[in-house]
């Protein structure tokens, strides 16, 4: 991490919310996409295919009750935060 000059936070120093927020999501990436699937032999190539597929259902397609019974996009176009 250091070498790529990245830094290893998902959230604001002391931010629960933001903390539980990240550790949501990549647990059920982890649970639906990761786990359920043998990537020995898969290149990086396709697990980045995998992955960009799966983000996109997580945010466009995926049904999210809480929401109104729509996709994560389709309730934050209602609200007029995203064209």
């Amino acid at each position: 991490m250091s070498d790529a000059k990245f830094t290893r936070s998902m959230s604001r120093k002391a931010c629960s919310p933001d903390n539980a927020a990240c550790e949501d999501f990549f647990g059920r990436l982890k649970n639906k996409l990761f786990y359920p699937r043998d990537w020995k032999n898969a290149t990086t190539e396709q697990f980045i295919e995998a992955l960009d597929s799966h983000i996109h259902w997580y945010n466009e397609k995926r049904i999210e009750i809480s929401l109104g019974s729509l996709s994560p996009i389709e309730y934050r176009v209602s609200l007029g935060l995203v064209a």
